[in-house]
């Protein structure tokens, strides 16, 4: 089963014990709000920040944005009373921090449908370990609710105990293995943050190597950010173009009961169909939800 076409270009983490944060993010061009409860949040605002976001959740106001809420991890004091908040807020996802099992996500889920989640309320995995990437198969078919890996390189990097380097060479091994296992599965996947600020070039470079690698967008820690990544991983102007012609000689070709298509010198074949109304679909949602942002 393919993953669902939603446009997860840029997902910006929001601490969720700042209010103001939360209320910027009504504004932001991001196309997915993470609500932080984890790594952003001081152990004495933990059940401030839990309560601040339900109530941002349930206030309304960011349109056509996914909502996701970070609960905190699973051996937490906190994650019981942050899955049963979750469950009930009318967020999109639950985001769970450093998963390196099924049995984690299914400890969760339980926890979430005795809460009441709704059906439509997906898991979100954070695959940030060593352990995490070599059980990344696993783990992405461990629920019928999972519906996005998220990459954590920066933990990922320190307990490999490797550098952060321009290349990203040193994690280039978990990020295709966890790319490959989300794909088998039918999962969205998100590429890890970029820690330089001041590093635009950089920032730049590493949105297109995680397009060109597969992944549907980035996690962000600030929303200068926001537009390099809607750009990168967004289709071009071209790409739809392309996409638009592929469809409609496709379609014609069909109508007149030919079995081969060129187009431009290119056989056209059915896998590319495919590929082309997946970016025709994503062009159109990003297209609807930047108009409902400009509102």
């Amino acid at each position: 089963m393919p993953a669902e076409i939603r446009p997860r270009r840029s997902a910006l983490f929001m601490p969720a014990s700042n209010a103001r944060a939360l209320d910027k993010a009504l504004s932001l061009a991001a196309d997915v709000i993470i609500m932080d409860l984890e790594d952003a949040v001081a152990p004495d605002k933990k059940e401030m920040a839990r309560d601040q976001a339900v109530a941002a959740v349930k206030q309304g106001g960011y349109g056509k944005r996914e909502l996701v809420i970070r609960a905190n991890g699973g051996g937490s004091q906190w994650v019981q009373a942050d899955l049963e908040a979750i469950a009930g807020s009318g967020a999109d996802a639950a985001l769970l921090p450093k998963v390196e099992s099924a049995a984690e996500i299914r400890a969760a889920e339980q926890i979430l449908v005795a809460s009441g989640a709704p059906d439509g309320l997906a898991i979100w995995c954070m695959i940030e370990s060593p352990r995490g990437v070599l059980g990344a198969v696993e783990i992405a078919a461990a629920s019928s609710r999972l519906g996005v890996l998220v990459m954590g390189t920066s933990d990922l990097t320190k307990d490999l105990r490797a550098r952060h380097t321009p290349t990203r060479a040193p994690v280039m091994t978990s990020l295709g293995l966890c790319l490959l296992a989300a794909r088998a599965h039918g999962l969205a996947i998100l590429d890890g943050v970029h820690l330089d600020l001041s590093d635009d070039a950089g920032f730049a470079e590493i949105c297109r190597q995680g397009a060109e690698m597969g992944f549907d967008g980035k996690t962000l820690i600030h929303p200068k950010t926001l537009e390099a990544a809607n750009r990168a991983f967004g289709p071009a102007a071209e790409d739809v173009d392309w996409s638009r012609r592929v469809v409609e000689v496709h379609a014609k070709a069909e109508a007149e009961g030919s079995g081969v298509v060129l187009l431009d010198g290119q056989l056209i074949e059915n896998l590319h169909v495919e590929e082309a109304r997946r970016v025709l679909g994503l062009a159109e949602m990003i297209e609807a939800l930047e108009a409902d942002t400009a509102r």
